[in-house]
């Protein structure tokens, strides 16, 4: 098996930074008791693991308890940045048994973290963003340690005449008005 990736945690100032933004008003940043509750869920954060050894996907955990009710949705920063070898990227899905009881989905349909991410201005920290598609009025429960996400790293090719040669500056969407 070729082993291609290596999952991190982004730094506590990105995560600190990413779930102020998410979760918090702006001024939460001088808030003592909030900034503990963050670090106490960042020091919880565990990599992406497989469960066994034939498995194709690595499950990410929550960091938190969430409970989505029907149409609801939530952006989750994980926490986790990975680096990748060139010539992979690391595709993302609800764990599979959560989108067959509930439809839970991936907002994005398939999250797509290429290589040259993980050098971008918020340190490649991978985020997701699901919508309970429940429609039969099924309410999904997840508790923090729980697998919500799953990613695959796939190999992908290049056109014979391919001639890109610019840089990633930014995280998402960031590449968008290049080419």
């Amino acid at each position: 098996m070729n082993k291609v990736a290596r999952f991190e945690k982004v730094s506590i100032e990105q995560f600190t930074k990413d779930w102020l933004d998410t979760f918090h008003e702006a001024d939460s940043s001088k808030d003592s008791n909030i900034l503990a509750e963050i670090k106490r869920i960042y020091d919880n954060i565990k990599l992406p693991k497989r469960a066994t050894k034939g498995s194709a996907g690595y499950d990410f955990y929550s960091p938190i308890d969430f409970t989505l009710k029907p149409g609801e949705t939530i952006k989750l920063p994980t926490g986790i940045r990975t680096f990748i070898e060139e010539g992979w990227a690391l595709t993302c899905y609800p764990r599979s048994g959560l989108g067959f009881k509930y439809r839970l989905q991936l907002n994005n349909t398939v999250g797509i973290v290429d290589s040259d991410y993980y050098d971008s201005d918020n340190e490649g920290h991978i985020f997701c963003k699901m919508t309970n598609d429940s429609n039969e009025g099924k309410t999904v429960s997840i508790e923090e340690g729980m697998g919500f996400m799953q990613g695959i790293f796939l190999q992908y090719g290049l056109v014979y005449d391919d001639d890109t040669d610019a840089i990633r500056n930014g995280g998402f969407g960031s590449t968008t008005n290049q080419g």
